[in-house]
């Protein structure tokens, strides 16, 4: 399956282009895949054969085989299984569609609608992702369908209570958490919360599961929340970084390298489209320590212990790739994936992220 980031950046330049935007399905994807090894497989059961001691050498790969996903993937690294055309030029995709379907078997499904388990809507203004059905199944198959709505998912002081009562079974806690990973990749307001929780899936207590809990109520409370991608493209993550730091300078400083390494990545597939950026990329930060270290190359008495390449930074800053811009607390959208929120501040956050319902004027 495609990186999801690569399907929001794909949309993202859709909507600011105005480009067509189409769907197709590979039919028997497993099927298509050349082998470069030789494989045999007993007859099928049911299968008359005058040479019953014999067996079947494999032309092609077949479902159920170790190799078919690996084969399939080399083949239709472009594709893979489901498909999304997008391009100024109608008459081009249209070329594009006719040679897939001479090669393999395609599906035409016409504009985007459906992808990846992805609901996509399309106005003039931009181009909208949901989840509504994958959160209701979610809900409704763990009975929280009539559940009392919550306005945030997590609370903002959350119980840390070492003796709380360990799952007898964390089945059911894991099985949750797994499906809630899924919904993140359009629902950013849950991504805190669900980075939490995932830490405790070896020994989930009732206060875990509790939590988890809250996350449902507050997904009853707002399943039309829709990711917005009009000419901007949107990307966030939530982890607990591994390493221990001195402050938060420090903390705040490994975290500008790593998103200094995916702005360099998303330029770099952007320079391979064609389209390329002018100048240099934004970076905002609020802590004014963490953008002097990153702007002086003098190496200090309390920083020379930090690891080489939390300094890319520095030398992303000095070839324009990136430009450190200064911001207040209060306006730092990042706050949203690093702490629990209070209603109001959260409900601001979401909507300076793009977060709205579908049915919001547009």
């Amino acid at each position: 399956m495609a990186k999801i980031t690569i399907v929001h950046l794909l949309l993202a330049i859709t909507a600011s282009k105005n480009w067509y935007l189409h769907q197709l399905d590979v039919n028997n994807a497993f099927l298509h895949g050349d082998l470069s090894e030789e494989f045999y497989m007993l007859l099928p059961p049911g299968f008359n054969s005058p040479t019953p001691n014999k067996v079947c050498k494999l032309q092609k790969s077949l479902y159920g085989l170790k190799q078919a996903n690996v084969v399939s993937f080399t083949a239709l690294l472009v594709y893979v299984d489901d498909v999304i055309l997008t391009g100024d030029n109608f008459d081009e995709i249209a070329r594009v569609k006719a040679f897939l379907d001479s090669t393999f078997r395609i599906k035409d499904f016409g504009d985007l609608k459906y992808f990846l388990g992805l609901e996509v809507a399309r106005s003039s203004a931009g181009i909208y992702l949901c989840q509504q059905k994958y959160a209701l199944d979610i809900l409704s198959d763990f009975g929280f369908l009539d559940c009392k709505p919550v306005k945030t998912p997590m609370a903002t002081k959350v119980p840390r209570d070492a003796s709380a009562e360990l799952l007898p079974d964390n089945t059911l806690f894991r099985k949750l958490i797994g499906r809630l990973l899924y919904l993140v990749s359009t629902r950013p307001d849950i991504a805190f919360a669900i980075q939490q929780l995932s830490q405790f899936l070896d020994q989930p207590t009732i206060t875990h599961l509790q939590a988890t809990h809250r996350v449902l109520r507050y997904l009853n409370g707002c399943l039309l929340l829709v990711s917005s991608f009009l000419p901007l493209h949107h990307l966030w993550k939530a982890n607990k970084q591994t390493t221990v730091f001195c402050s938060s300078s420090e903390a705040e400083y490994r975290a500008l390298a790593s998103t200094a390494c995916v702005i360099q990545w998303l330029r770099s597939l952007l320079r391979d489209l064609h389209l390329a950026i002018s100048g240099p990329t934004a970076l905002f930060c609020d802590n004014n320590s963490t953008l002097q270290l990153a702007e002086n190359p003098i190496f200090h008495e309390r920083t020379k212990h930090i690891e080489i390449d939390c300094h890319l930074v520095r030398e992303k800053v000095h070839s324009d790739v990136i430009k450190l811009l200064p911001c207040s607390s209060k306006d730092q959208l990042a706050d949203i994936f690093t702490k629990a929120l209070a209603a109001v501040p959260f409900q601001i956050m979401l909507s300076k992220m793009g977060l709205l319902s579908i049915y919001s004027p547009v």
